[in-house]
């Protein structure tokens, strides 16, 4: 992920770092970076009225997560949380992250997840709803692969 593409990221949120993000280096820690993420995740996805726990039908599951450090944040700092979602696939999808601080960028990474059933316990296909949200939010292309 180039530290130059913040135009290519359609949704973000804000985030002031609390003490509890903190950890013993006083800086903030990886843990917390994941949360991070998971709050721009939950954002994005509300704005198509969905949840981590139904995206029309299925839920999603994260058997993976990507993030790269490129500066330290601090107690207080005002954060701008990038979210997007770079890739479809038939029963999964990759979010992409970016932190910034002040236009500059602190944190990248991302996540690959997956259409889940809880009750059935197995991955399904994306629902075409959500992909259809997607596709057009994204200006992803319109086979369903990206």
């Amino acid at each position: 992920m180039n530290t130059n593409e913040s135009a290519s990221y359609r949704f973000f949120i804000p985030y002031t770092v609390r003490v509890a993000d903190i950890n013993y280096g006083g800086h903030v820690s990886n843990a917390a970076v994941l949360s991070f993420f998971q709050d721009a995740r939950i954002a994005y996805l509300k704005q198509f009225g969905y949840s981590e726990l139904d995206i029309g039908g299925c839920g999603i599951i994260l058997p993976e997560a990507h993030v790269r450090y490129l500066a330290e944040m601090f107690l207080g700092d005002e954060l701008r949380i990038g979210v997007r979602i770079s890739e479809l696939r038939n029963s999964a999808f990759v979010m992409a992250y970016r932190i910034e601080r002040d236009g500059t960028v602190t944190a990248q990474g991302s996540t690959n997840l997956v259409a889940f059933d809880y009750q059935a316990r197995k991955p399904r296909r994306l629902p075409d709803p959500f992909r259809n949200a997607v596709t057009l939010f994204e200006g992803l292309g319109g086979d369903g692969e990206s």
